[in-house]
Parts: structure tokens; sequence; C-alpha cells
């Protein structure tokens, strides 16, 4: 099994090339020779530094990856096991919620890796991850490289921005964002259940592969379908196809209480909310809907210096330095930490990107829900 990265060619590892594409969705959206000065100066500085942060660290990969596999696991195990409100059953749930979370989150890890980088972290990952959560990679990396192409990021379109879901300040739209995900790990777990379905007829293939394979709430994205695509989604959704029969079999014979069922759902509905509480801060939400040039693109992004617990809980490896993924996506996680401490210490102390720093999750989050001012 390949992840759906491998379909695209990606930049080298090490330092930065001089020109790269900004909107092609895949590579870093850096700076053309129209981009502003301290977008230029940010790119030098990171290339140019004594130290290579494009560099991946797999051993760095493989243990957060296995660390957060085994306890993720581990408590789940017993929350799933343990008699209906026990107490081992409800101190296991915060656990594995939070370890499953963190194990959930390196799927972006496995989208921003190299087409030839780590295959065996990918396949493991989409094995023992995706499929068992039904989340896997070709799900998400074809439309997480589309919200960082210039061409679609902050528009309609965009399947992460969430503006395009939550309308700030009004309550009618804060309650159907709430019931969409209250409602989206069941659509997710039908879409696969019912995918041999979808081979009957080619345009009904044709529609649920550009509408219903991806994992994302904005109804308007249409992914663009290449023929990798194809295959990596047909691979995964016949294994996660297996996967959806299997609970329902287990239930149904007898093997596994009833219980099981309403079980997981609300083990994945917590970490699916988790996940869309951090994507209310990704971003400040003030685009207009129309293409943005980079520098808007970057400055509407936001790193989180803060070490609240909100933050620290929200934004597992690293990915607090939200507005310096977005400026260099192939930054390994590992190196995020560092590269914006480099940009701290060498760019001028009137630079744009020092304005990018936030203090924690929720003033800005608060922004997206109440449209209220910080």
């Amino acid at each position: 099994m390949r992840s759906a990265d491998d379909s695209q060619p990606r930049l080298d590892r090490g330092r930065a090339p001089a020109a790269v594409a900004v909107d092609d969705g895949c590579d870093d959206p850096l700076a053309s020779s129209a981009s502003p000065q301290w977008i230029r100066d940010a790119r030098r500085l990171v290339s140019t530094a004594p130290v290579d942060y494009f560099a991946v660290d797999q051993r760095r990969y493989w243990t957060d990856f296995l660390v957060a596999l085994i306890c993720g696991y581990t408590a789940a195990t017993i929350y799933l096991l343990a008699p209906l409100g026990s107490w081992p059953q409800l101190a296991a749930f915060p656990v594995a919620v939070f370890w499953l979370y963190r194990l959930g989150s390196l799927i972006h890890e496995v989208c921003h890796l190299g087409a030839h980088e780590m295959r065996a972290f990918k396949v493991c990952w989409n094995l023992f991850v995706g499929v068992f959560t039904f989340t896997p990679s070709p799900f998400f990396t074809r439309h997480h490289r589309d919200h960082h192409s210039l061409r679609m990021y902050g528009t309609p379109e965009d399947p992460e921005y969430v503006a395009n879901v939550l309308e700030g300040g009004n309550w009618r739209s804060a309650l159907g964002y709430s019931l969409f995900m209250l409602v989206f790990p069941l659509l997710v777990f039908l879409r696969f259940l019912l995918a041999p379905l979808t081979f009957l007829h080619p345009r009904l293939r044709a529609v649920v592969l550009e509408r219903a394979s991806s994992l994302t709430l904005n109804t308007r994205y249409r992914r663009h379908v290449t023929a990798f695509d194809r295959k990596a989604i047909t691979a995964v959704e016949l294994l996660c196809f297996v996967r959806a029969v299997a609970i329902l079999a287990a239930v149904g014979s007898g093997a596994a209480h009833p219980s099981r069922i309403p079980l997981l759902y609300l083990l994945g509905l917590t970490t699916f909310v988790m996940n869309q509480m951090r994507q209310l801060a990704d971003h400040h939400f003030q685009g207009d809907g129309t293409v943005a040039p980079l520098e808007a693109h970057i400055l509407d992004s936001c790193n989180f210096t803060g070490s609240d617990p909100l933050t620290w809980l929200f934004f597992p490896f690293s990915i607090k330095y939200h507005a310096l993924h977005h400026l260099f996506p192939s930054l390994p996680y590992h190196n995020l930490s560092a590269a914006h401490d480099h940009l701290i210490r060498t760019l001028p102390a009137d630079s744009p990107y020092r304005r990018l720093d936030q203090p924690g999750w929720w003033p800005v989050a608060r922004r997206t829900i109440w449209g209220a001012p910080g």
C-alpha cells in the first residue's frame, strides 16, 4: 500500500531550492520573486541555517507513533472491555482519547512526507491506524494539500477553512456545525460500510470519489481525482469496509456486547471534536473568499508560543507552529519549534513574522466562534 502523497512529486529534503511553485498544493508555498521581503528573509534564514531543519528524524517518527499506538490502544481496550459504567472504563476513556488523538494527528505528518520517504511508516500508519479508525491517509492527503494551495486557501471550496462551515457570532451556524460534527463519524462509517455499492455504476462511483472521499466538513469541496487516487482510495476503502463489517459481525454474533458500537462512536466522536477544536484556531479566518496572495495566506495563520493546557492538548507534535508550517510545509514537525526559535533570534525586530505569534488557543478560537474582538 502506498499513501496518496506518493502520487505527486515532492521537494527533496534538505535545503530549500531557489524557486518553488507557490500554488501547487503540495510543495512549499515559498516566495517567488513577487513575495514580500520578510517572507524571502524568513526563507533565506531557514535555508542557510547551520542546522538542516528539513532533515527527517525517522527515529522520532517511529517513536512517537509506537508510543501513541501502544498507549492509545491499551487504554481503548480497557475502555471497551471493562464493565459498562465501571471505574476502569471511566478512567480509561480520557486516556484513550488523549493518545488516540495524538496518534491520529500523525496523519498530518504522513501527508507531508515526500513521495519516497518513510514508505514503511506510511503503510504501518494506514494499516494500524487509518483503517482501524476509518481515517486512512488517501482520504486526507489530497484535500489537505488543496488547503495549502494558493489557488484554494480561504476560498469557499477550501476544505479546512472553518469559516466555510461556521459563521462567527451566528448561533444557527454554530448549531448546524455542532450537529454536523455529531453525525459526521456515522457518515464516515456508512461511507465505508456501503463502499461496495459505489461500484454498481460508473457515475455513482465518480460522484462518491469526488464528493465523499475526503475527511472534510465543507460540502462544497470537490476533490480532483487522479488515476493514482482511484487506486489508493479503492485499496483503503475496501480494508475499511472489512473493518466496518467486522464490528457489526462481532456484535451480531454475540462476540461483542451491543454497547460496543456506541462506545466506539463516543471514542471516535470525542477525538474528532478535539481535532475540530484545534482547527478553530489554526487561522484567523479573515479571508473574504477570494484567492489570497501568499502574504495574506501566512498572516491569516497562527503560531502559538504559550504553554497553556488547551494549546498543549489541541496541538500535539509541535503543530502549534501552524503559520510556520504554512510557510514551510515540508519542515518535519519535530523541527518546527527549533526553526521558529531560529527565526525569532535572527529576523529583524519589525518583521511581520513576529506578529504571527498568539498567546494561546482560546483567544483565537473565541473570535472564530463568536466573531468578537480579542
